[in-house]
């Protein structure tokens, strides 16, 4: 069943005489879930595989949130947010059959981080060259990195196993929780106790203190320091950021862990394919009109009302918006306890990345890569030291976006020719710290654009030349990832991933098991648990809550360990 927008007829709907204008009176449906990004697609989809009537409500005219793929730029299709594919749990690929519907991800291989200097470090698919490239920066370095894929290997072993799976209740007693706790604690002593320590240690550790236990060279730092801060409204010196380098470290590419690729077209073609899956199995996709009001009576939900006026009609609904929006813009406060809106509103969510999609005429040349051009096809950083990443977070405390920022480049054209017209090449850029409002007063269009032009600089200094074969930029700030896409204040994660917002305490204590505060309101959001990235994992469990609640038979996986 193919999507259809909110202005279309339908011989199900019928005209409301007392509004004066046509309103949507579709029959009652058993679901509906709002917002199609991956989340929501996932978790409607696993909905309609377990026999469910579902439909799937987008307030934009295209499916996907911010895994999207839109042609902004003749001949150009931009991954317009998400730009990477790593975390999307394999147990939800094989389980919505995706490649059955189309989609392909295709690694890519290394990447480089450059100097200001005119040096750069390289890492590789192959690992003896990449340990060849350490050790010319430094042997020392080079050795202690055995040690340091081994403990982050054993982290990444010991959360991946509980990503598919809801977190337990600490709180309660409940013969479930119970038993899931104990599985977390009997996994937890497999570690041994010197492991358990160091557990403890890197969740509360900042990425820079981290590093400087097996490192010491400060490019080699720099380099890894990078996915300690990315989405992350905190330092590389602010305790808790080892483990968003953890968060950015347990995905895989066809069972290759840490491995990150692209999606064949875009990171749309997993939105595609999701959506496809949902379809196929009799579910309904709108597009159009956004969700005003969640609709509650007498302590249940009864629906949704749309912008437009036109109300739908379900006993469960499932927000895949952000936990404020949902609760602060989408429901009557009357509805809710006041407790609960005063920790809804200290749900931390301050948004710190921006991202400028750029069509190019022709492949930059970066001067420190004359002689190893090869580098050019993975991951690119503009960082050459913590301290510098330190600095550009201080700009952003300071109320303004980076002026030297830590950019994150990848030109997925040379790996995907599909996205551009022959011979061109389109580079996706990702720019940390860009704070969600300017000296506390919303973005200009003017001030937008200086941050381009601060982006677009640094990398001619790296690439001299670069600006002459720029066709067309994309620039976008937290204000356009909340607006168009409904990120609140354009946190990438729906949520910060700190201690006190991961497992039970995602997004508040009592909340954490996709449940909300009305009978029948369910969240599949990334400010649930596990949290953010393209992991559909929040959808997936939050399908199996629902499925278990209404005693249907349960058609999501919890996790297959083949690590």
């Amino acid at each position: 069943m193919r999507p259809y927008t909110d202005q279309e007829s339908d011989d199900s709907r019928q005209l409301n005489l007392e509004s004066g204008q046509k309103a949507l009176t579709l029959k009652k449906y058993d679901a509906i879930v709002i917002g199609a990004g991956h989340n929501g697609l996932t978790n409607a989809a696993f909905l309609a595989k377990a026999g469910l009537d579902v439909l799937l409500i987008e307030k934009n005219t295209y499916i996907g949130g911010a895994t999207v793929s839109l042609e902004v730029h003749k001949g150009w299709m931009y991954s317009n947010c998400s730009y990477v594919c790593s975390l999307l749990r394999p147990e939800v690929y094989r389980g919505l059959e995706l490649a059955k519907y189309g989609l392909q991800v295709v690694p890519y291989g290394g990447n480089v981080t450059l100097s200001q200097n005119g040096d750069y470090y390289g890492s590789y698919i192959d690992p003896d060259v990449s340990r060849r490239e350490m050790a010319r920066l430094s042997p020392r370095d080079a050795d202690a990195k055995v040690r340091y894929d081994r403990d982050i290997m054993r982290q990444c072993r010991f959360i991946r196993q509980f990503m598919l799976h809801t977190a337990p209740d600490p709180t309660s007693f409940k013969p479930r929780d119970m038993m899931e706790m104990f599985q977390m604690g009997k996994a937890l002593l497999k570690l041994g106790e010197d492991v358990i320590y160091d557990m403890m240690r890197f969740y509360t550790m900042s990425i820079s203190e981290y590093l400087d236990e097996y490192f010491e060279h400060p490019l080699i730092k720099a380099a890894k320091a990078g996915s300690g801060i990315i989405g992350s409204a905190m330092g590389v010196m602010s305790p808790g950021t080892a483990y968003v380098l953890l968060h950015h470290a347990m995905g895989d590419v066809d069972g290759n862990i840490g491995a990150w690729g692209f999606a064949r077209g875009g990171m749309g073609a997993i939105a595609k394919a999701m959506d496809d899956c949902f379809q196929d199995h009799g579910g309904e996709t709108m597009t159009g009109s956004g969700v005003e009001q969640i609709l509650v009576k007498n302590g249940k939900v009864t629906g949704v009302a749309l912008e437009n006026g036109n109300e739908y009609h379900a006993d469960v609904v499932v927000s895949n918006m952000t936990f404020p929006r949902t609760f602060l813009e989408c429901m009557d406060a009357k509805d809710l306890e006041p407790e609960f809106i005063r920790k809804v509103k200290n749900f931390k969510i301050r948004g710190s990345s921006g991202k400028l999609n750029i069509a190019l005429d022709s492949l930059p040349n970066f001067t420190a890569l004359e002689n190893n051009p090869e580098l050019i096809k993975g991951d690119m950083h503009l960082i050459d030291s913590v301290e510098r990443l330190e600095r550009a977070y201080d700009d952003w405390k300071d109320g303004s976006w980076s002026k030297d920022p830590y950019i994150d480049m990848l030109i997925p054209s040379l790996t995907d020719p599909t996205m551009t017209p022959p011979g061109k090449h389109f580079m996706s850029v990702f720019v940390q710290y860009v704070p969600p409002k300017i000296h506390g007063k919303d973005w200009t269009d003017t001030q937008r654009d200086e941050f381009g032009q601060t982006v677009i600089n640094q990398i001619e200094t790296y690439a001299p030349g670069f600006k002459d074969r720029i066709l067309h930029v994309e620039i976008r700030t937290p204000r356009e990832l909340e607006d168009e896409v409904g990120l609140t204040q354009g946190n990438i994660f729906q949520g910060e991933l700190t201690m006190d917002q991961l497992l039970f305490n995602r997004p508040i204590p009592g909340y954490a098991q996709y449940r909300g505060p009305a009978k029948g309101l369910y969240m599949c959001g990334s400010s649930n648990h596990p949290g953010g990235g393209v992991m559909a994992a929040p959808g997936a469990n939050a399908a199996r809550e629902i499925l278990r609640d209404l005693r249907k038979p349960n058609s999501v996986p919890e996790g297959w360990l083949d690590d």
